[in-house]
């Protein structure tokens, strides 16, 4: 008697080997398997420009990236806070964030220059998207990745149509497959639920998420370059219980993240760079314990 509504993933014709270098961006889920990809021997580099929950925001970060296009001292993408004086920009995370200006500048360049490199060598790009709805300056129209606490009045909320970000998309992924024609990309919607906009809002959201990844993958321009595994199906059809959720009852528990995280292998790696993975992440256990105790 099954228990349960297994998802069926396909095998990925591609596989991913031990050491190949990974990006990940995108919502904190990323952090999620981007850690366990460290841990289990990869090069991974996880969300550099800090959490990114929109395509919108996400595609900026990378076409920043791609083109090395530098951050200016007197950008508009710039703002002072007027609590504590820290400067912030609005297409980063607040990890960037500093009290002097050029210091925020110079991390920003910096990170920059290192994804721009990274890019042009990496072997796969994980993208997980956790919602449709942005934000922008009221005053300027100006994207915003991250508000920094700054009052509500400031911003204007849109929600994108699958319309939107296939249509950036498309043409990113084509600039992405000139710089580095090895690039593989793997699509992911985000499990955790945004409940700040309400989860009527929240399912409408990760609907034009999902049918937007599907429009991509399934594009005869990706030429198979391009995938989708289902994180979020798995949680809401697979985990389908609360004993699967921690605390808030919204982020997935670290049993659900675990279990996403070995589907993920079935999927995209073979016995040999699972078995190579599970000696790595043993060997991280170890040291982890020996330090613990050290201390």
């Amino acid at each position: 008697m099954e228990f349960l509504t297994r998802i069926d993933i396909p095998l990925s014709e591609w596989k991913m080997e031990v050491g190949a270098k990974v990006l990940l961006m995108g919502s904190c889920f990323a952090d999620e398997v981007g850690q366990r990809l460290v841990r289990g021997g990869f090069e991974a580099m996880v969300n550099p420009f800090g959490t990114l929950y929109n395509p919108a925001s996400v595609a900026a970060s990378l076409l920043r990236s791609i083109s090395e296009r530098m951050l200016m001292v007197d950008s508009a993408e710039l703002v002072r806070s007027e609590v504590d004086g820290v400067w912030h920009s609005w297409m980063h995370h607040s990890c960037f964030s500093s009290a002097k200006r050029e210091t925020l500048v110079e991390r920003v360049n910096s990170t920059t220059h290192e994804v721009a490199a990274f890019l042009r060598q990496a072997d796969v790009l994980i993208i997980t998207f956790g919602t449709a709805i942005i934000y922008r300056l009221k005053e300027t129209g100006m994207l915003v990745a991250n508000c920094h606490k700054q009052p509500d009045n400031l911003f204007v909320r849109e929600r994108l149509s699958a319309y939107d970000i296939v249509d950036q998309w498309q043409l990113l992924l084509q600039l992405l497959a000139s710089v580095n024609p090895k690039l593989k990309v793997i699509f992911t919607v985000s499990p955790i639920r945004h409940k700040r906009d309400g989860y009527h809002v929240n399912q409408i959201s990760k609907g034009i998420l999902l049918q937007a990844m599907d429009e991509l993958v399934d594009m005869e321009s990706m030429d198979g370059r391009c995938a989708y595994f289902p994180a979020y199906e798995i949680v809401l059809d697979e985990l389908r219980d609360y004993r699967f959720y921690a605390s808030d009852m919204i982020h997935p528990s670290e049993v659900a993240v675990e279990y996403i995280w070995q589907r993920f292998q079935d999927t995209y790696m073979d016995n040999k760079t699972k078995d190579a993975v599970a000696k790595a992440m043993k060997a991280w256990r170890q040291a982890q314990h020996r330090e613990i105790v050290e201390r």
